[in-house]
């Protein structure tokens, strides 16, 4: 009993501080922080309130910094937005002022109260918050990260333009790098390309120089023709198994990579038009931009037309968002029941590059352009559309629920193709346009890596492309500690931006490893041998293979099976603790006595109310 009550009083000592943030407005606008701030002030263990304009900004930083630092507070609650976007700002600085970053609590008044609620409500359930968590506050310990031993080897999955930047850029950090690609060859998508816009910069050349940087490093290894077939692990110590299968070869068969980090390069597949979809496969003369491109690469010799196939081409017509920006009930889906109604991006750009082309190559061959929007972005695109203007690119503007109709033109006409459409800048004037050949300009899908998804359990968006922990503060990780982004396999992205990923990726990837060892947050499973019975409940629960297993344990004179955490593949996810019937397991940082007080508070604030 002496032990419980001096718990319970150093409990009682304990000195919480209360930060709100108005958020510029979008909390406060909705929540009467004065009122709120008066509440908290009665909140049992609260010691100082105190609010800002932008808690996450320096000088809010600052305020709890230097509250720590004096010793004021011993426990943090701020009250702002979700977690998940400053949460790793708060602990930081909670960490500079020399305090435990685990002694913090986070209640969320935007997303939960002021973009859902007002006036009263609001106001209301945004003290509630902060009672519990205050409450909570109160009942926690210090924490320590959890230290993981690292392999200083990276592994990276794809041989495109983004996995050949981050294989060169993490061996030039010191880090030893497996490369595997599928295919024969190294290069993907770009490589397939003929000029590169805006500069017009020959694909080949550019690849080339990065090939050849990359296979004959000395810290790289490059496997072809190779794939992965077996995952387990976790981050600093994967373990990968391989399956090589070379043509023509004796050399094939599988082999296992023990390595630190894997970045994810697996790319884009160009849009495949379904047959009919503006005249494609129906018609011959109805091609996709790739095939183009393709098509312009084998005929580069100048003339007054251009020239597929022995045929002069004197009208060439180019249609927009083939593929991209699809519209629920106006688009039909694709063949697994999904809709691409993302933009992907660079299409614009592409296409008026291919038009620029031709027409400076072929100044007798006429381009039409029929677009929706155009969305030339990022430097020196936009010069793109203008030079287009100038070369006298004719442009049509139509509806998305009126895309152009593709048709074979009457027989004796003198072009084989009619295409007619319903152009906005002629506020809604039909017109009929003759042409040679139509280029489809199609988006970018994510490349089927179902196989990847399911042995790595990664976490794929509604777009179908890998989805990353957060688009601004954790762009190229994935919740899946270890495994990283890099390039299209993420979103549509052009070239440039997708090396810049792939750099990213390297350069987080070789921070991970250069120490030896990585931290981990502490919010895993821990658990009471001296309450576990071994029933395995617990290991049937949980979702992460290999997280929770019965190992044979001695206690006393007897050998007994016992649950034991592999705290680097625990996901704190809390199945464990729900079904475990001696309450003998509980996760760091979110124990049921820290519920139980966070319930308490809620219940006195109706009470008080």
């Amino acid at each position: 009993m002496a032990g419980e009550k001096k718990i319970e009083e150093t409990r009682e000592q304990r000195k919480v501080g209360v930060y709100l943030c108005h958020c510029g407005g979008n909390i406060s606008d909705h929540v009467d922080i004065g009122r709120v701030f008066e509440r908290a002030k009665k909140i049992p263990g609260v010691v100082v309130v105190r609010d800002n304009t932008f808690m996450c900004s320096d000088p809010g930083q600052e305020l709890i910094m230097e509250d720590l630092r004096r010793g004021t507070v011993d426990r943090v609650v701020v009250a702002s937005c979700a977690p998940s976007l400053h949460e790793a700002t708060f602990r930081s600085a909670i960490t500079r002022a020399g305090a435990n970053p685990y002694l913090y609590e986070h209640a969320n008044i935007r997303e939960q109260v002021s973009w859902v609620h007002h006036g009263e409500a609001a106001t209301d359930k945004a003290a509630r918050l902060i009672a519990a968590a205050a409450a909570k506050a109160r009942e926690l310990e210090p924490l320590d990260p959890l230290r993981v031993k690292a392999v200083r080897h990276a592994t990276v999955i794809g041989g495109g333009i983004a996995g050949l930047t981050a294989a060169r850029d993490l061996a030039e950090r010191g880090t030893e790098v497996a490369l595997i690609e599928k295919s024969p060859f190294l290069g993907g998508r770009v490589a397939r390309l003929d000029r590169v816009a805006p500069t017009g910069e020959k694909a080949s050349d550019l690849m080339a120089g990065l090939v050849a940087e990359v296979s004959n490093h000395p810290r790289v290894t490059v496997y072809h023709c190779t794939q992965v077939v077996g995952f387990e692990g976790y981050i600093g110590n994967f373990r990968l198994s391989a399956r090589r299968e070379p043509p023509l070869s004796d050399r094939s068969g599988e082999f296992t990579l023990e390595t630190g980090v894997v970045v994810l390069a697996t790319g884009f597949k160009p849009y495949r038009p379904r047959t009919g979809e503006y005249g494609f496969c129906e018609l011959p003369e109805v091609v996709t931009l790739p095939e183009f491109i393709e098509l312009m690469a084998r005929n580069e010799k100048a003339g007054d037309f251009l020239e597929i196939d022995g045929k002069k081409i004197k009208r060439l017509a180019m249609i927009h968002c083939v593929g991209s920006r699809q519209i629920p009930g106006i688009h039909e889906e694709n063949p697994e029941g999904s809709l691409n109604e993302y933009c992907s991006r660079t299409c614009c750009g592409a296409t008026l590059h291919a038009a620029n082309l031709a027409r400076s190559r072929h100044p007798r061959t006429h381009v039409f352009d029929f677009y929706r929007d155009i969305r030339t972005y990022g430097r020196c695109q936009e010069e793109l559309y203008y030079e287009a203007s100038r070369n006298k690119v004719l442009f049509f503007r139509f509806e998305a629920d009126s895309p152009p109709l593709v048709m074979k033109a009457p027989e004796g006409a003198a072009h084989s193709l009619l295409i007619r459409v319903k152009d906005t800048l002629s506020f809604g004037e039909e017109v009929e346009v003759p042409a040679d050949l139509v280029v489809l300009s199609t988006g970018m899908e994510p490349n089927d890596i179902s196989d990847l998804v399911d042995l790595m359990k990664l976490p794929v968006g509604e777009d179908r492309f890998l989805l990353e922990v957060h688009p601004k503060l954790r762009p190229v990780e994935l919740a899946v500690a270890g495994i990283l982004l890099a390039g299209t396999c993420q979103a549509p992205m052009d070239m440039g931006e997708a090396c810049a990923a792939a750099s990213g990726a390297a350069v987080k990837a070789s921070a991970l490893l250069s120490r030896g060892y990585v931290e981990l947050d502490p919010f895993v499973a821990e658990v009471d041998l001296a309450k576990c019975t071994g029933s395995g409940a617990c290991v049937e629960a949980c979702p992460r293979e290999g997280a929770l297993k019965l190992v044979e344990v001695e206690i006393g004179a007897e050998k007994l099976r016992r649950a034991r955490v592999t705290p680097a593949l625990c996901l704190g996810c809390g199945a464990c603790v729900a079904v475990c019937p001696e309450n003998a397991i509980e996760v760091k940082g979110w124990t049921l006595k820290q519920y139980e007080a966070m319930v308490d508070a809620i219940v006195g604030e109706d009470a008080a109310a």
